[in-house]
């Protein structure tokens, strides 16, 4: 019998015939695109990355829109040459978020060290609700003293851990929607919430400033993020059910034609695909394409080739390679 054979199951391949090598080569074959994972609580982002890599026996593995260690659910991963589309996926996400009023910690969550606490027993959903319509649109946010943002090429919490006080930018970001999802009274009530929200909202803050409005104090007890980059928690899959997945090879990364989708396409014929995908700029004369956007690029039979945009250097419209995947 021939080991090789990708017919042959890799379970009956015997260890010593090298069963490892066998799966990393049929995993370079097979895994190129997106995985959509749920991340689970006590990981780092960078951790779930280093565990897929040994799952997949694949190097070239990323992430989109990092998740705190305590948070759980979508973490968006690309693997191969998809990683290099992780810049086009979109931006906005959701939240499920629980908020536990009467206590602040110098991380903005229970994961810190506790500054205060003070019960408060006669604090009404009713009075939260009032304020909420305030975090609503596009608001002003300080991010916590400790997330990844960088200030003068440090991250915040580095910085933040070596005892450095450091002025925070205020950045300008957009909430959606906040649907109060559950209310639970108490000398510490908690109240859970549905967040929706565009890219660089810190849930933390929302809960810092949500308890500093209504004098309490707050912090963030819980984080599940829904919805991330045009991925869903009700689709996503753990880490142990890729690991299983590998080994029976069963596993079907989301194609970057699926992920791309909401990216404007055009199509290119067979010689003006085989000169872009070479680098080469074509001139574009439709004038309804926007300039400097990202654009699917596909071949006449549909095969995406990958992302292009019109430019105009020169007074001529130029479709340019953005990333190109075809060989």
């Amino acid at each position: 019998m021939d080991w090789r054979d990708r017919s042959t199951p890799l379970s009956q391949v015997p260890p010593h015939l090298g069963r490892m090598d066998l799966i990393a080569g049929r995993i370079d074959e097979i895994v190129d695109g997106f995985l959509n994972l749920d991340k689970p609580a006590g990981l780092t982002s960078h951790d779930c990355v280093a565990r897929l890599r040994r799952s997949l026996r694949q190097k070239r593995i990323g992430h989109a829109g990092t998740l705190d260690p305590a948070a759980t659910g979508v973490l968006p991963m690309a693997v191969g040459r998809t990683t290099r589309l992780l810049q086009f996926l979109p931006q906005d996400k959701a939240y499920q978020a629980v908020v536990r009023f009467g206590l602040q910690t110098a991380t903005d969550d229970l994961e810190g060290e506790v500054l205060h606490t003070a019960p408060c027993p006669e604090l009404t959903l009713e009075a939260v609700q009032a304020v909420l319509p305030q975090f609503l649109g596009s608001i002003e946010q300080i991010p916590p003293k400790y997330s990844a943002i960088q200030v003068d090429g440090q991250r915040l919490y580095d910085r933040a851990r070596a005892g450095e006080t450091v002025d925070v930018p205020v950045r300008t970001v957009t909430v959606y929607s906040v649907e109060v999802l559950g209310w639970k009274a108490g000398d510490y009530p908690e109240l859970t919430l549905a967040i929706a929200c565009g890219p660089g909202t810190y849930i933390r803050a929302i809960a810092r400033d949500l308890g500093h409005q209504i004098k309490t104090g707050a912090t963030l007890a819980q984080l599940i993020r829904t919805h991330s980059s045009g991925f869903d928690l009700s689709a996503s899959l753990t880490l142990e059910a890729i690991a299983e997945q590998v080994q029976a090879e069963t596993l079907q990364p989301i194609t970057a034609t699926q992920v791309l989708a909401h990216l404007p396409a055009i199509t290119l014929g067979a010689e003006e695909a085989r000169r872009w995908c070479l680098g080469q700029r074509l001139l574009w004369a439709a004038a309804d394409t926007a300039l400097e956007q990202p654009l699917r690029v596909l071949g006449e039979d549909d095969t995406l080739l990958g992302v292009g945009r019109v430019r105009c250097p020169d007074g001529d419209r130029i479709l340019s390679p953005w990333v190109v995947l075809a060989n």
